[in-house]
């Protein structure tokens, strides 16, 4: 991203613990930890993903 200010984010499912997408997010704008409820490939439904950290 050109503007410095997005950070990369994974979306982990709660219940199999896959990361199975990746985003990006203002870490100032948006404080709070993202949660999207997500296709989960492993479980063949919409599952509850949200915000963690990926390694740089």
């Amino acid at each position: 991203m050109g503007n410095g200010v997005s950070i990369k984010i994974g979306l982990k499912c709660e219940e199999c613990g896959d990361i199975n997408y990746t985003t990006y997010k203002n870490p100032k704008t948006h404080t709070e930890k993202l949660a999207i409820k997500k296709y989960s490939p492993r479980l063949k439904k919409h599952t509850i993903h949200k915000e963690v950290k990926l390694k740089s």
